[in-house]
């Protein structure tokens, strides 16, 4: 039970649409910070669904991250300048979907953490 709360949780937390904050600070306030906490929340994100889950919440996290900043990123064809030349060579739904699976490699990099001697020896307990 503590395990399927916890997983649920992680899905929540997965729902931020962490791609399309990181395009929208990238193209608002020409920073890459956006950039930067997008690939430190996966990471951390990954660590903990490795640590307290098994990888279903993983999965289900980063499709609905996905849509939604999908859905956002298709909210912005209001904005003139979203689908200009400001994300050229890519449209932004180009570069939506490379910046999405580009954050799958930090994230995979945090699932082949491995437990240490003393989280395996609190955990047989």
């Amino acid at each position: 039970m503590k395990k399927l709360v916890i997983g649920i949780l992680i899905v929540i937390l997965y729902c931020f649409p962490f791609a399309h904050f990181a395009m929208y600070q990238d193209f608002t306030n020409r920073s890459m910070i956006g950039y930067l906490v997008m690939i430190a929340a996966t990471f951390v994100l990954a660590f903990l669904v490795k640590y307290f889950c098994n990888y279903i919440p993983f999965f289900i996290g980063n499709i609905l991250s996905f849509i939604i900043s999908f859905y956002f990123n298709d909210k912005m064809v209001d904005t003139v300048e979203w689908y200009g030349d400001y994300f050229k060579p890519f449209y932004p739904t180009h570069l939506l979907v490379m910046v999405s699976l580009l954050n799958l490699i930090p994230q995979s990099i945090a699932m082949k953490v491995k437990k240490g001697k003393n989280n395996d020896m609190i955990n047989s307990k």
